[in-house]
């Protein structure tokens, strides 16, 4: 199901052109038509859609989407990812301002793909996983209107600059989660590096991802159910890059969800 109204249809020929630019800049191409996800609450992964990357097989971040893991043995190997995470207690929040990660979306967070591009974070994830894409008048950057897969929700969603705040870019592991569970002691340019990391970060529903909050998984999950696996698995592999613990409660939930 598609909320609100469609931008226009693309040609190939342009969308062809919007993914050669794309590969000049070095901003992650977005053209890619995903398949109909199931709708909130669906169970069932089924096959991966088109245009959209299941975890294991996206380990930078840099392809589109978040597609549900389909097979027992990717299922398997979620589950020995998740169990290999080291747990703590979730410590105070004292001390925690979005500022001590960085300016939002900053493209000079060195270390991290698609840093320094010429593009900032917030449109290079969108342009990752957004389709139909439009771009402001004179860039080859500035997204104003696109049709998103949410994969919180399973829904399409037309969406339009003008209405910014009905697409968010959600942190999976959310700043504050890990200001809590020991970023607080991280050199800034840390930091800065889990903000800005496209493995990090989904274009999603907002409304769903003002809900979530920084919620670890035993606290909120993606409505769409066939999706939770997928990222359980997305918060483990940034948990482990930046040798993130978990608390008991959040290894726990994220182990369930993949048959564990």
């Amino acid at each position: 199901m598609t909320r609100k109204h469609r931008p226009p249809v693309r040609t190939a020929a342009t969308l062809a052109a919007l993914l050669a630019a794309s590969l000049v800049t070095g901003c992650g191409a977005g053209g890619a038509v995903a398949g109909a996800g199931g709708g909130a609450g669906s169970a069932g992964p089924g096959p991966a859609p088109a245009g959209r990357i299941a975890p294991l097989d996206n380990p930078d971040g840099t392809k589109p989407g978040l597609a549900p893991l389909a097979s027992d043995a990717d299922r398997a190997e979620a589950r020995r990812l998740i169990e290999a995470l080291t747990v703590k207690g979730r410590g105070p929040r004292t001390g925690y301002d979005r500022d001590e990660f960085g300016y939002a979306w900053m493209d000079t967070a060195d270390g991290v793909p698609l840093a320094r591009n010429g593009c900032d974070t917030r449109n290079d994830l969108l342009r990752r996983d957004g389709r139909e894409l439009r771009f402001r008048s004179g860039s080859d950057c500035v997204v104003v209107a696109m049709t998103l897969h949410d994969p919180y929700t399973g829904e399409d969603i037309a969406w339009k600059k003008a209405e910014a705040a009905e697409v968010q870019i959600d942190h999976v592991v959310p700043l504050s989660y890990s200001w809590q569970l020991g970023a607080s002691r991280w050199p800034e340019s840390k930091r800065q590096r889990l903000a800005n990391d496209p493995l990090n970060l989904l274009p999603v529903d907002g409304p769903t991802n003002s809900r979530k909050g920084d919620s670890g998984p035993a606290s909120w999950l993606p409505p769409h159910k066939a999706i939770r696996c997928a990222y359980a698995v997305r918060f483990a592999q940034v948990a482990k890059k930046y040798e993130l613990p978990v608390t008991t409660a959040d290894k726990d939930t994220m182990l369930r969800q993949c048959g564990g």
